[in-house]
């Protein structure tokens, strides 16, 4: 029976120290938005849509056990599949909206880059205030952190897929890998990334802009 009970402790003490699973989405394709009157905020196109449906079937396969989302619109249409197909709601989380939030465009960036954009440079270069953007990037990065860090802090040992935006994953996962840059890398559209956060402190990328499900179909 000491032995029995031993093993009960033992296997307790391992489930409690499992990393927490922490999944960063970046939503699908948005509408492009040019001089709205007020925040541009874009919805999905119809191809954001679909990735967005393939995406909910692709983490069908795993066990979610909390969905949250940025409050922008183009967030929210590409968690609220995810929702339905996992039978989980969608808690909206203001700190995960993206840098551009009140800006009254919205350009894809792979357009911006095409072109050679002045404001594809001013983004990557931290000149946010040259895309519509009022908030000052160091700032914003702190809020990032903090905001995804209380998640973690929320749902130990719990896998939790968080739906938001491409800044705000590139300066989470920056930060963790020390990068100079606020925007190191592209992440694409409903692209996985997954971070294993230990309880004391430890944060370890397991991978970056997984995309596999725009192309696959995962069958166990």
């Amino acid at each position: 029976m000491r032995m029995r009970s031993s093993l009960r402790s033992l296997t307790g003490r391992r489930l409690r120290s499992n990393p927490m699973d922490l999944l960063l989405v970046r939503h699908g394709l948005p509408v492009r938005v040019e001089g709205a009157e007020g925040p541009a905020d874009p919805v999905l196109t119809d191809e954001g849509r679909r990735q967005s449906e393939r995406l909910a079937e692709w983490l069908a396969h795993e066990h979610i056990d909390h969905l949250m989302s940025s409050t922008l619109r183009r967030a929210q249409q590409t968690a609220a599949p995810v929702g339905d197909r996992l039978g989980l709601g969608v808690e909206l989380v203001q700190g995960l909206s993206e840098f551009d939030a009140d800006a009254d465009s919205y350009i894809p960036i792979e357009e911006l880059r095409q072109t050679r954009d002045p404001r594809f440079f001013a983004l990557v270069e931290g000149r946010w205030d040259e895309l519509g953007s009022t908030v000052d990037p160091s700032a914003f990065a702190d809020l990032v952190h903090t905001t995804i860090e209380g998640v973690i802090e929320r749902f130990p040992g719990q896998r939790v897929a968080v739906v938001c935006h491409g800044g705000v994953i590139n300066l989470y996962l920056g930060r963790i890998l020390g990068a100079e840059r606020h925007l190191w890398f592209e992440p694409g559209y409903t692209s996985i990334s997954r971070v294993a956060a230990s309880r004391d402190g430890h944060r370890t990328i397991v991978s970056l802009n997984e995309t596999a499900h725009l192309i696959a179909t995962r069958v166990r």
